[in-house]
């Protein structure tokens, strides 16, 4: 055992010079396949090395040592003055979600919302976003449900960081790094299927055409039902990339990706007294007219990324994305809570078209100098970027009536009384906008000595949004210039050993989370300010087992408050302030074990009113004050493994103005895993395995969402 630590803790220290290094060339080694069980004597110097992946990751197991995410320059988790918690591809592969929401849960301090069920929503450190979303750490913020079958890994960072993303992120962000064609030969076939009709395929092919050029291809189609009466979706996707080696010191990368969902969006179930309205015996009930309800994206994403290494030392890192999105839902919804006899509750509806196109250039430069016996790590950069689109709202309308909703006998909730949809030319918006975006920013990590090291930067960014509202032809434009922040210092004691504080700014401009609608109130309001402070700790306990602890205070400041004197305008007197204390665990405890996740507390709290009812000394709504999740693998055999894992959050309150309450639950999932030979594996994954009844998430007092039942699901690895 002692040797196969010791060889393992010399690839990972290999690995990391490999990426960190000047050379931009790839230099693909073999790549050892991910889902077989592997011992720590098992894992040699050539093999460790081979998984120095895309984006600067070094990667084993469940744990990733290093990545360029964070600071735009390869650097080890263990230097890093942040908070991140990475989800590898074998612990994707492990627990078999179908949803990147589904997949966060196991992520200490992020929380599920439910995004109109048509969309990835979470909540980090009491912020909610559906925006900050990034791909290869470029933005990828439309509104729909991303898939997992091209991606590597799915880095979450938390708090607050303009100088590396720009604007939002106020709690954190959410990068997936994809997988790349990296001259290894790959040949893989997943096939799935499950509880409520879930079917499932993905293809993974990748080789090389010659010593410079090597391609991949990665595939979905999915056809699936779900545990919610209705349910169903239909997914297919296809993403091919190449590499070309330009020459021994420039590299180029090119990406496209198509991706096609459509499914049946539910919003839940209703309230009553303040709870929700008998779950337990609703776990499936739909309530709403199922012949309309309907929700559908197309993405187009087409990306190349150059990597070249000058003579006199300067990296280059270019990214250039163009990414269409064709974005469409209509809903129909509980819109009031059950009435106290238990014989009505209203029924609403409404149609969106949020299409989106994006065009984003990024550039760093990075140069490593002395000066005396300081090493420096410079980077400098800068960003341009172009977004246009379209938001678009109907309302439902009973028939030709000025109506807008039906009610039901919440026994009885299905509705099918015809509904027109007219956008009413006041709360609907029918805007057409767009956005320039233009960004330089500079950081500096240095090493003081072996102990102590510095990471400090600023960012500037031009923000310039205007919104043309369809109904009257006015342009309402806005311009922001915004200087962001950030400052870090890491402590090492030990090699293994690392403290760090820290402090980052993010802004949020008027516009908001998702760009769109503008009125006059908001043109003229501030952006919100996000502040971050935050001290932790990260033990490398040995090279493939960390733990990390972090505590911190975020303040947002600038909320919007509506005028009670001025309808449409703002008072930007709200505040919110979370104090939490996170601790993670990931990697090998033991050559036979592994593990992922940690737990959080989270105080979120509401310091000035918001509204009449979102009121000081509120909690946050969805956050809870407790949560655990934590995923552990057994190597019962060389062959047979057995994954467990554990989901345990305190209660919450569905809104902000806490009158809905949400219990607590706890829930464990299980996974089987089987090395059939060399080339097949088989798993089984039970979601919910003591068929728990509780609810999973909400989107406000009257849409709450049942978890799933116990959910079985199977899939078949197979390698040729």
């Amino acid at each position: 055992m002692k040797t196969g630590i010791c060889a393992l803790t010399t690839a990972l220290l290999a690995g990391t010079a490999l990426a960190t290094g000047a050379h931009a060339q790839v230099r693909p080694g073999p790549v050892p396949e991910a889902e077989t069980a592997v011992t720590l004597d098992q894992l040699s110097v050539e093999n460790a090395l081979g998984q120095v992946g895309p984006q600067g990751g070094v990667t084993v197991g469940y744990l990733t040592k290093q990545t360029r995410t964070a600071t735009k320059t390869a650097t080890p988790l263990l230097d890093t003055p942040q908070s991140i918690t990475v989800v590898t591809r074998e612990q994707i592969t492990d627990q078999n979600f179908q949803n990147l929401t589904d997949q966060l849960r196991y992520v200490p301090g992020v929380i599920p919302a439910q995004g109109e069920n048509n969309r990835d929503q979470a909540i980090i450190r009491g912020q909610s976003t559906s925006a900050d979303f990034f791909v290869n750490g470029v933005r990828d913020d439309v509104q729909y449900y991303r898939d997992l079958y091209n991606i590597e890994r799915v880095e979450v960072l938390k708090g607050p960081d303009s100088l590396i993303f720009g604007r939002g992120g106020g709690g954190g962000v959410i990068n997936r790094v994809l997988k790349e064609a990296d001259g290894a030969r790959v040949r893989q076939i997943t096939a799935g299927g499950g509880q409520f009709g879930d079917k499932r395929l993905t293809v993974d092919v990748g080789d090389r055409f010659s010593d410079s050029a090597f391609f991949r291809l990665n595939g979905i189609f999915e056809d699936s039902g779900t545990y919610r009466q209705f349910g169903e979706l239909t997914r297919y996707g296809v993403n091919p990339t190449m590499t070309f080696l330009l020459g021994p010191q420039t590299t180029l990368r090119l990406s496209y990706e198509y991706f096609h969902d459509d499914r049946f969006p539910d919003r839940g179930i209703p309230s009553q007294f303040g709870r929700a309205y008998n779950y337990r015996n609703n776990i499936r009930t739909f309530f709403g007219n199922p012949d309309v309800n309907f929700t559908k994206v197309d993405a187009h994403i087409a990306t190349a990324t150059l990597d070249h290494l000058f003579d006199s030392g300067v990296e280059l890192h270019s990214q250039l994305r163009f990414a269409d999105y064709n974005r469409y839902y209509t809903n129909t919804l509980p819109g009031s809570a059950v009435n106290a006899a238990g014989t009505a509750v209203s029924i609403t509806g409404y149609r969106n078209e949020t299409d989106r196109t994006n065009y984003f250039n990024q550039n760093d430069f990075t140069y490593r100098f002395l000066t005396g016996d300081i090493k420096h790590t410079l980077l400098a950069g800068f960003e341009l970027g172009y977004q246009d689109g379209l938001a678009f709202r109907q309302t439902a309308y009973v028939g030709n009536s000025l109506v807008t909703s039906v009610t039901v006998n919440p026994l009885s909730p299905i509705t099918r009384v015809p509904l027109t949809f007219r956008n009413n030319g006041g709360s609907d918006p029918n805007v057409r906008y767009n956005l320039g975006l233009a960004a330089v920013y500079a950081q500096d990590q240095i090493d003081l000595n072996p102990y102590v090291q510095v990471v400090g930067g600023l960012r500037y960014d031009h923000f310039d949004f205007a919104a043309r509202n369809q109904n009257n032809g006015v342009t309402y434009p806005r311009i922001d210039d915004l200087v962001s922040p950030r400052a870090g210092l890491v402590i090492k004691p030990l090699p293994n050993l690392a403290f760090y504080g820290s402090y980052s700014v993010s802004y949020l401009p008027s516009s908001g989370d998702q760009i769109g609608n503008f009125t006059p109130g908001l043109v003229i309001a501030q952006p919100e300010r996000f502040q971050n402070l935050e001290v932790g700790a990260k033990y490398d306990v040995t090279p493939t087992f960390q733990l990390t602890a972090a505590g911190y205070t975020l303040d947002r400041t600038n909320q919007r408050l509506p005028d009670p004197n001025n309808a449409g305008f703002f008072i930007l007197s709200g505040r919110t302030n979370t104090q939490g204390f996170e601790v993670g665990a990931n990697g090998y405890v033991t050559d036979w074990w592994q593990i992922a996740g940690g737990y959080a507390f989270t105080d979120a709290r509401i310091e000035s009113a918001t509204s009449a009812t979102v009121v000081a000394g509120n909690t946050v709504g969805l956050v809870p004050f407790n949560s655990v999740s934590l995923w552990n693998k057994f190597a019962v055999t060389p062959e047979f493994s057995i994954g467990v894992g554990y989901i345990y959050q305190t209660h919450t309150f569905a809104s902000s103005d806490n009158t809905v309450r949400l219990p607590g639950y706890s829930r464990f999932d299980l996974g089987l895993f089987y090395q059939i030979n060399e080339a097949t594996r088989a798993q089984v994954n039970i979601e919910n395995l003591f068929d728990r009844r509780y609810i999973y998430t909400a989107d406000n007092n009257n849409n709450l969402t049942p978890g799933a039942p116990r959910t079985i699901r199977a899939q078949v690895i197979v390698r040729f």
